[in-house]
């Protein structure tokens, strides 16, 4: 039978952890302090080890530290309240097997012991750098735990990195922290956004270009592989790659080296790859928009970024988070009350963590008051962040997951000159519908509303297969003509 030491302060969470791993089958012993985990230590060494981050006479990965070092093969598992990216970074520094945010479900912290046992243990180098660093991920949610426990586990080493997510959600700073927290954190982390780059410029912007390649190229340049030597090189928009590059893009990733536009001189490099993407690279594959063997290469270690919509429970701690940084800026020092906490949690935020980020600015600089109500909050979404805004947003995504939906579908018909029809039609179908439905289906005053005559509404309603009662409409368009 296997044994399991528990550390923890609190008594509830010692007894059902306990119970938990008994009824699993292990020997189960507890302790509340790191002064009963070394007196634990001193009679027998378990098979693994649970322990919380803040116990009463000291910190728990601290002490981690230590017995690791004198227990290298023993398995630790690192329970914390304090659900922070800077926590799980501090616990994989040291070496443990696991790091579960509380509240954790006890499903999880069953699977975890049984991994531990059956792979003996994962104790890693201690490769971190100040890891109690102000750090730019925030979040105590479930799915950010998620994120933090990925990226501990990869910023000591160089495997590629493919962060997918919503326009918004942080995904170069995700990029960045895994480099800034990494044994690279000394040498250059350089961003390219491939959307922004013109096709027939993106290998010289990537590889560089010798002097006369092109026309204009007056000097020789070098590329952002070069500039990123020995540090980390972030493509940000990957899925906007053009195929061409693509194909020279893998080449270097499987040789690490590669020659500039217009040279002929073989130049080597040494640098990390984290690329990121809003778009559904697997769908793109199978569209033959991307190369299969890149995607592969690329998507080693994949992180997916939540909407702000998926984190809800955050949204509080990152309102208040770019309140604070506005006032360090030298804008007016603002705070939320409840019920604004109640507003914005209740908001769709397709802009994500960025959209969130540009409300609070703007509510330091335009609010009257220090302290930020509902009634402010709604006027700011409505007048600021704009229904239009938001409209053509969620529009936009709409689109697009269709467009996608399609390709995976039936990816011909993209070329069968029916998209834009389709598209239009999907499109122009609720619009029609909400006109009718905010007019009680009178077609005179929907076909005003939309700004078209009603017999093109009528055709209209034909072609798409629109029903309404045509007996009632005619009887309350004659009521309206009559008023």
């Amino acid at each position: 039978m296997s044994t399991v030491l528990v550390v923890d302060d609190d008594a509830a969470i010692r007894t059902v952890v306990a119970q938990a791993l008994r009824r699993a089958g292990h020997d189960v012993t507890v302790a509340d302090s790191l002064a009963q985990l070394e007196r634990a230590l001193a009679v027998s060494v378990p098979d693994v080890l649970i322990t919380d981050v803040i116990l009463p006479d000291g910190d728990g990965i601290e002490h981690v530290r230590s017995v690791a070092a004198r227990f290298p093969l023993l398995p630790i598992i690192v329970l914390s309240a304090q659900n922070t990216l800077t926590t799980a970074v501090r616990a994989a520094e040291v070496g443990v097997y696991e790091y579960l945010p509380k509240p954790f479900d006890l499903d999880v912290l069953t699977r975890a012991v049984a991994g531990a046992l059956a792979r003996g243990g994962m104790v890693s180098e201690d490769a971190l750098h100040d890891a109690d660093r102000a750090l730019p991920l925030i979040g105590r949610s479930a799915a950010m735990q998620d994120v933090y426990r990925i990226i501990a586990r990869v910023v000591s080493n160089d495997l590629t990195v493919l962060i997918s997510g919503e326009s918004g959600t942080g995904k170069e700073l995700v990029a960045r922290a895994i480099h800034d927290l990494g044994p690279r954190c000394a040498a250059p982390f350089v961003a390219i956004n491939m959307a922004a780059i013109p096709r027939e410029l993106i290998e010289a912007d990537l590889f560089g270009h010798e002097r006369g390649a092109f026309t204009g190229a007056a000097t020789r340049n070098a590329g952002r592989f070069e500039q990123a030597s020995g540090g980390t090189l972030f493509l940000d928009e990957i899925g906007d790659m053009p195929m061409e590059a693509q194909t020279r893009l893998l080449r270097v990733l499987q040789s690490g080296e590669f020659t500039s536009v217009g040279g002929a001189r073989t130049i080597r490099v040494d640098v990390r790859i984290v690329a990121a993407t809003n778009r559904d690279l697997s769908a793109q594959v199978a569209n033959g928009q991307f190369r299969e063997d890149l995607f592969y290469r690329l998507n080693v270690v994949p992180i997916a970024l939540p909407a702000l919509r998926e984190r809800r429970q955050d949204i509080a701690l990152l309102a208040r988070h770019f309140l604070d940084h506005a006032a360090v800026q030298g804008l007016p020092r603002r705070q939320l009350a409840t019920d604004a906490i109640t507003v914005l949690g209740a908001h769709h935020w397709p802009g994500n963590v960025r959209e969130l980020e540009n409300l609070m600015r703007r509510i330091a600089v335009l609010a009257r008051d220090e302290v930020i109500g509902a009634d402010a909050i709604r006027t700011m979404i409505g007048t600021h962040a704009g229904p239009e805004e938001t409209v053509d947003v969620e529009i936009g995504q709409a689109v697009r997951a269709m467009i996608d939906r399609i390709a995976r579908e039936n990816p011909a018909s993209l070329d069968d000159g029916t998209l834009y029809e389709r598209v239009i039609g999907e499109v122009e179908r609720p619009l029609i519908e909400a006109m009718l439905a905010r007019h009680g289906q009178n077609q005179l005053r929907a076909a005003r509303a939309l700004g078209i005559n009603r017999n093109t509404l009528r055709k209209r309603l034909d072609t798409l297969g629109i029903d309404i009662d045509n007996g009632a409409d005619a009887q309350r368009a004659r009521e309206t003509e009559r008023r």
